[in-house]
């Protein structure tokens, strides 16, 4: 749907997000890469290499790959927070599945198996049916 402001106001307030949204990715980026830099130094230090340790960074990997997702597309596909979602809540089991008592851990399960069944559904309906470009007429990649 197009705007119904005046461009004279609205490049200059666009330029002004495309700006700031630069700046917020190049900051998302460098804040992803300091704590990837800081839990292998960790890893490094502890002379160990544990479950946790290993889920955190594909956390961290999956963040990345929702920043190149944006720059590359101008959008993020949902199912990358939702990879994000499962694998915290991998982390979250793995971490405290001493302290936690069964009830957490189910109810914490249900909600990983439902997010990944939500991804399988977005994956299978963009397959039957994908989206369209409303500029070109064809199938959004």
């Amino acid at each position: 749907m197009p705007s119904h402001l005046p461009k004279s106001f609205s490049r200059p307030f666009l330029k002004v997000f495309h700006i700031l949204e630069a700046v917020l990715l190049v900051a998302i980026t460098l804040a992803t890469l300091f704590a990837m830099l800081a839990e292998f130094m960790h890893v490094f230090t502890e002379g160990r290499v544990q479950l946790t340790d290993i889920l955190l960074m594909f956390i961290y990997l999956e963040v990345l790959a929702m920043v190149q997702q944006f720059v590359m597309n101008g959008k993020i596909p949902v199912r990358y927070p939702i990879y994000i979602a499962m694998m915290a809540i991998a982390r979250y089991i793995t971490l405290g599945m001493k302290e936690l008592d069964a009830v957490p851990v189910v109810w914490l399960s249900v909600a990983a198996f439902i997010l990944a069944a939500a991804t399988l559904l977005i994956r299978v309906g963009h397959h039957y049916w994908p989206y369209v470009d409303s500029k070109t007429n064809k199938p959004d990649e």
